[in-house]
C-alpha cells in the first residue's frame, strides 16, 4: 500500500572533507553532536527514519505541511546547528584540526513531498519508494551555495504562500533525474545568521576571589600537548594528588561548561570548566567548584617549541579567606599537594600524542 507524506533532510555539508582532512576520532564526535542538535530541533512532530552520515532522513504521513509552519522548523533547526557550532568555537578546549575548523561546517534542508512507504527490520523504521530516492538525488544539485532550504514543486503545489519570514527569497532551480525533471524553489539561509545570539563568554569572577597558593613547572612539551594533559578530565586521576577517579564525564570533546564529579579520599566534588583563553604561545583556563566558592586557575607559557610554563593559582570566594586563613596547616597541604600533582603530570604528558603537527 502507498501512503504519501513528507521527506525532511537536513544535511551538514562539508562533511566528507571535515572527515578525510582532519583527524576522524574528533571528527566523528563532533558530527555525532552535531546530529543529536538536528533531531533535538524537530518541533512539527517529524519521525527519524534513519541517521546517513552526515544528514537525519525525516519523514511525516498525511497531507503536506503548511509552509509557514515548515519554515519556522527550519529556522529553528538552522538556529540550533549553528548555535551549537558559536558556542563550541568560543568554548571548546581542543585544538586539533578537526576541532578548529569545525565552525566552517554549513546546513542545508531538502523538503519533498511524494509517495513512499516504511517496513521494520528488527527495531528499525526504514523507508522504501521512488520519493526517497528523489529526495536523496536532490542533496547533489547545482545550487553554489552551501546553505539553503530547498522545496520541491510537489510540496509547494503552486506558488509560494506570501507572508513568509524575510530572509525567504525563493530562486528557482530543476533536477535532472532519470525519471523525470524535479522542480524545485530554494531560499538562501545566510540572512538567517544575524539573528543567531551572541554567546558571552563566562565570568570567573576573580575580582571577587583571592589567590591563596600558587605553583609552577616546566615541562618539554609543545603546549598545545601540555593543554591536553592538564586540561582533560580524563586524565585528572592521573596526575592530581587525592583524585581517585572522575566520573559524568561528557561524551562530548571538553569545552567551558562541562562538569564532572571527582572522587576524592575524602569526599566527592562537582567541578566544571569555567573559562578558557587561547593563544598560541599562551592559554587560560580554569575550573570552579558547584558553588563557586573555589577555583583553580591555569597559565601555560611557550618557552620555547617544545618547552612549556605550567602555573596553577588557587582562589577562594573572599567570603571565605578568614575561614581559610584559620586552616592554615591545611592551606600548606593544599600547597604541597599540588606541588607533588605537577611533578605527576609530568609522566602523563610523556604519553600523550597529539593527532596534529604544530
Amino acid at each position: 500500500m502507498q501512503n504519501r507524506g513528507l521527506l525532511f533532510i537536513p544535511d551538514i555539508s562539508g562533511f566528507t572533507r571535515f572527515v578525510t582532512e582532519t583527524e576522524i576520532e574528533h571528527s566523528r564526535q563532533i558530527v555525532q553532536e552535531l546530529l543529536e542538535v538536528l533531531i533535538e530541533a524537530n518541533q512539527i512532530g517529524l519521525e527519524v527514519s534513519e541517521i546517513e552520515g552526515d544528514a537525519v532522513l525525516f519523514f511525516k504521513f498525511g497531507e503536506p505541511l503548511d509552509l509557514s509552519q515548515l519554515s519556522q522548523q527550519v529556522e529553528r533547526t538552522f538556529h540550533d546547528f549553528h548555535q551549537r557550532l558559536a558556542m563550541y568555537e568560543i568554548s571548546r578546549f581542543c585544538q586539533c584540526r578537526a576541532c578548529a575548523s569545525a565552525c566552517k561546517l554549513s546546513l542545508k534542508i531538502i523538503t519533498h513531498y511524494g509517495e513512499f512507504t516504511s517496513y521494520t527490520v528488527k527495531s528499525f523504521e526504514k523507508l522504501i519508494g521512488k520519493d526517497v530516492i528523489v529526495a536523496h538525488q536532490l542533496l547533489k544539485n547545482d545550487i553554489a551555495q552551501h546553505e539553503y532550504w530547498l522545496v520541491t514543486a510537489d510540496l509547494l503545489r503552486g506558488d509560494p504562500p506570501a507572508g513568509l519570514s524575510p530572509w525567504i527569497k525563493w530562486h528557482p532551480g530543476v533536477k535532472r533525474t532519470e525519471s523525470r525533471d524535479v522542480e524545485f524553489k530554494y531560499a538562501l539561509m545566510g540572512d538567517l545568521r544575524p539573528t543567531l545570539e551572541a554567546r558571552p563568554r563566562r565570568d570567573l569572577e576573580l575580582p571577587r576571589k583571592t589567590k591563596m597558593f600558587s605553583a609552577s613547572r616546566e615541562y618539554a612539551a609543545h603546549i598545545i600537548t601540555l593543554f591536553h594533559a592538564a586540561g582533560d578530565p580524563g586524565y585528572r586521576s592521573r596526575w592530581q594528588e587525592g583524585v581517585l577517579r572522575v566520573e559524568g564525564l561528557s561524551r562530548h570533546l571538553p569545552r567551558v561548561g562541562m562538569r564532572s564529579l571527582r572522587v576524592m579520599k575524602d569526599r566527592e566534588e562537582t567541578v566544571y570548566a569555567s573559562s578558557l583563553s587561547f593563544r598560541s604561545d599562551r592559554i587560560e583556563f580554569s575550573e570552579t567548584d558547584q558553588e563557586r566558592r573555589t577555583s583553580w586557575y591555569f597559565t601555560l607559557e611557550s618557552v620555547d617549541v617544545d618547552r612549556t610554563r605550567l602555573t596553577v593559582d588557587f582562589y577562594v570566594r573572599s567570603g571565605l579567606l578568614r575561614e581559610l586563613w584559620s586552616r592554615m596547616i591545611r592551606k600548606r597541604q593544599m600547597a604541597a599537594a599540588l606541588c607533588r600533582s605537577l611533578q605527576n603530570l609530568d609522566a602523563v604528558v610523556k604519553e600523550i600524542r597529539v593527532p596534529v603537527e604544530y
